[in-house]
């Protein structure tokens, strides 16, 4: 395991974890945020950076910059809040742990906390907002990935019951008004829900109450998996999502949530979510479901997901 300070995108201050696996890039200029996570060796960044906004500081408004963003739900002028100046750090054995101010109007302090296994690409982030403002806040922790355009996003679905025996609800699905599902980058499957990022993509966005467990991005012959939280009973943002996705003409985006809460003067709130890649691997031959099952199979048995 490696921790050293780094630069990148044209910011001098910045944190390398890495180990025979994997690299980790975080921002100590900006955020919290990680910039950079790519398969070792030889592997390339598979999030998604703006390279205008990169080795930046300081702006007024919000910077998106790319990379793994903490956001606030539901969405307001709260999300919007600029994470643009320098996070105090706290390094770890295997990690480290990000903290920016909590700034007025909100009052809300942001910890993101980074941590690489020692013997594997698995990363964890765990998502903390603290309310240290004098008045309650509703609110939930938002964790948004962005990863590089033209990968596939696969889903997966609950298995399917039959009628009349499974008489009650067991999934939830939430359209955006902007999301058209006769949208040819979705396919709608019985096992899989896919989306696949194109550059003539218009804005998509869909939620779930989500219990499976995991989706995935395949990019360049990588696989890039994202495990999710889901906590039993818990009431999520967005009419009940742990999991939301959008996708544009740029960018893809994975996102969890955690459940929303009202905290007092002092209370917090947090999500944790991992990821693992998995490098240089053959594309499935067919993105038909029992193929693309076949295929993705044997890396969801590495995560101990069947």
């Amino acid at each position: 395991m490696k921790i050293e300070h780094t630069a990148f995108g044209g910011w001098e201050n910045c944190l390398r974890i890495a180990n025979d696996h994997a690299e980790l890039i975080v921002t100590l200029d900006v955020g919290p945020r990680v910039i950079s996570y790519q398969h070792l060796p030889g592997g390339k960044n598979v999030l998604k950076v703006n390279a205008e906004e990169l080795g930046k500081s300081g702006e007024e408004k919000n910077v998106n910059r790319g990379g793994h963003r903490f956001w606030l739900s539901p969405e307001d002028e709260r999300t919007f809040f600029p994470d643009n100046v320098p996070v105090t750090y706290e390094q770890l054995p295997n990690g480290v742990r990000l903290t920016n101010a909590a700034l007025a109007p909100w009052h809300i302090k942001k910890t993101l906390t980074v941590t690489l296994a020692e013997n594997s690409s698995q990363v964890k982030l765990e998502h903390l907002a603290t309310n240290e403002g004098a008045a309650p806040a509703l609110t939930a922790t938002w964790g948004v990935t962005v990863m590089e355009p033209g990968g596939l996003e696969i889903i997966p679905r609950p298995p399917m019951g039959q009628h009349p025996h499974d008489r009650r609800p067991d999934r939830l699905q939430v359209l955006w008004p902007y999301t058209d599902t006769a949208d040819e980058r979705w396919r709608w499957g019985r096992e899989f829900i896919t989306l696949r990022q194109t550059p003539h993509s218009s804005p998509t966005k869909l939620g779930l109450w989500h219990r499976m467990r995991w989706v995935g991005y395949l990019t360049r012959s990588v696989l890039f998996v994202k495990l999710v939280e889901f906590e039993e009973g818990a009431t999520y943002p967005d009419f009940g999502c742990n999991f939301e996705t959008f996708s544009n003409a740029t960018v893809l985006q994975l996102e969890t949530l955690s459940p929303l809460r009202t905290l007092a003067p002092g209370e917090s709130v947090g999500h944790t979510e991992s990821w693992r890649l998995f490098g240089s691997i053959p594309e499935p031959q067919s993105l038909k479901e029992e193929a693309l099952a076949e295929w993705i199979e044997p890396f969801l048995g590495q995560l101990g997901l069947l």
